[in-house]
């Protein structure tokens, strides 16, 4: 897929990408005389460790302090509104054409968090003309979640800070703590700096933010109460259903992002923080469940990739696109996505690596010469195949072909025999006989057996960094042929 979906008027692809999101100002000289200086411009390197170090904390909540801890105007908001819900169900008739229309009103201003306040103006990963971001800033006061220009801050300092004590709904103080917590009780500590100075400058959300209270009243409850109200006269309904039970459904479906999302499902792209992905989380916050990738990729204007999971924001743009509504539609380099996805994938197959044992590292093998492996091979069953010595007593009688094959090689080279002179065995073959290694015969390695000195299990065997261009020299020093039971010990 294309970095960005292009219009007529957008610049060429490979440009594309680095498109501003939002509309430049008319007078980019005289915009740029009147620009407010970004709030971490001028943070030192250290900022993070500096903050933790310097800004105190406010103390630990108790039985004794907790009431004055609460924020109450969030607390009246998250209680009172579940409250409503909950005595209009028990005291209002659940009319059939309310429902839909709440369920429809639940992803309008669903959408207006996700496609807006968050994929819009959070990450800027796609451009929005006038109609849509006012469209998108009304649905988006309709969820009640504080203006476009708090909430961008506070994303931000998430993405910016996650998993930290400067994380304004860090994921690491358990899951009720990012999931409502952090906003019914005061933070221990100011969020970490996150600049909006971007959304300082843009028009409607500086209209938004000035009519916040309004267009959260109107949007909130009462556009939900007279729609049902003036069409059907259903206006108990409409304000206990469409409004109140419907508020609660957004409230929670969002909260998910912060807490859900952070602890169910797995994670495919990076797993150094708490994100994750589920289709579970997807189906409860309209898409936004395939964290995991977000917190990678966070200017993608994706959470899901593939075609098939659901992410109904991802549509939502998509259609705007289609109706030139919208424009620049950022997504990642699918390379460098793939990158990531790999990297998950040979870690998981490390941890699975590591669980198996392997053949003896041929650097901690004692090295013989030919005429004590024969010595020794009146003693015990030994066979060289591929310049390895091997001691197969416990296999003799196992053999399938029989342990008279295995007999008649008894202190002779089997290299040809074993790779197809007698039978080409197969890779299980191989690799069992070199877990009965137990010494290199000194000179003894012949040209062309490279592919073969390696066990086929070894030979795609993933390796850490640490352990690329690491090698012995072997030496030529004489050495018995210790007994496998002694090398364990």
């Amino acid at each position: 897929m294309s970095s960005v979906y292009p219009t007529r008027k957008s610049p060429p692809p490979e440009m594309a990408t680095y498109t501003p999101p939002l509309t430049p100002p008319s007078n980019p000289v005289k915009s740029l005389k009147a620009d407010p200086e970004p709030i971490d411009l001028h943070i030192p390197d250290n900022y993070v460790q500096h903050t933790l170090k310097t800004q105190k904390e406010l103390p630990p909540i108790s039985w004794n302090n907790w009431w004055r801890e609460l924020q109450y105007l969030t607390v009246a908001i998250l209680t009172i509104t579940p409250s409503l819900a909950i005595y209009g169900m028990f005291t209002t008739k659940f009319r059939w054409q309310t429902a839909l229309f709440s369920v429809f009103y639940y992803y309008v201003t669903g959408l207006g968090i996700t496609a807006g306040y968050h994929r819009l103006w959070a990450h800027r990963s796609y451009n929005a003309s006038r109609p849509l971001q006012y469209f998108l800033a009304l649905a988006g006061s309709g969820a009640v979640e504080g203006s476009i220009k708090w909430w961008s801050r506070g994303h931000r300092a998430h993405h910016r800070y996650t998993d930290t004590d400067l994380d304004p709904y860090s994921a690491q103080k358990g899951f009720w703590w990012s999931h409502i917590g952090w906003m019914l009780v005061k933070p221990r500590r100011k969020p970490g700096v996150a600049d909006v100075s971007d959304l300082s400058k843009n028009e409607i959300v500086r209209w938004q933010h000035r009519w916040y209270v309004w267009l959260i009243l109107g949007m909130g409850f009462g556009l939900p109460t007279v729609v049902p109200g003036l069409f059907w006269g259903d206006w108990r309904g409409g304000f206990f259903f469409a409004g109140a039970l419907r508020l609660t459904f957004v409230h929670h479906s969002t909260f998910c992002v912060n807490s859900l999302a952070h602890w169910l499902g797995e994670s495919p792209f990076d797993d150094k923080h708490t994100p994750r992905d589920h289709v579970i989380t997807a189906f409860a916050t309209i898409g936004e469940g395939y964290h995991n990738f977000h917190h990678q990729f966070p200017m993608d204007y994706r959470n899901a990739i593939k075609w098939y999971q659901y992410d109904p924001t991802k549509w939502f743009i998509v259609a705007c696109y289609k109706l030139g509504l919208a424009s620049h539609l950022k997504t990642f380099p699918d390379n460098e996505v793939r990158k990531g996805q790999l990297t998950m994938q040979l870690k998981r197959l490390r941890q699975t690596q590591e669980k198996l044992t392997w053949a003896p590292d041929s650097n901690d093998l004692p090295v013989i010469t030919w005429e004590s492996f024969q010595e020794q091979s009146m003693k015990r069953p030994l066979i060289l195949v591929a310049g390895f010595i091997h001691d197969v007593a416990t296999f003799v009688d196992e053999h399938p072909g029989g342990r008279h094959l295995i007999v008649k090689y008894i202190g002779k080279d089997a290299t040809t025999a074993f790779f197809g002179g007698v039978y080409d065995h197969s890779n299980a073959a191989h690799n069992l006989l070199s877990m009965h290694r137990v010494g290199i015969l000194q000179h003894g390695y012949r040209q062309g057996l490279d592919d073969k000195a390696v066990p086929p299990a070894q030979r795609l065997r993933i390796a850490r960094y640490s352990e690329l261009g690491s090698s012995t020299a072997v030496s030529d020093a004489e050495t018995l042929v210790g007994d496998k039971e002694d090398k364990d010990v």
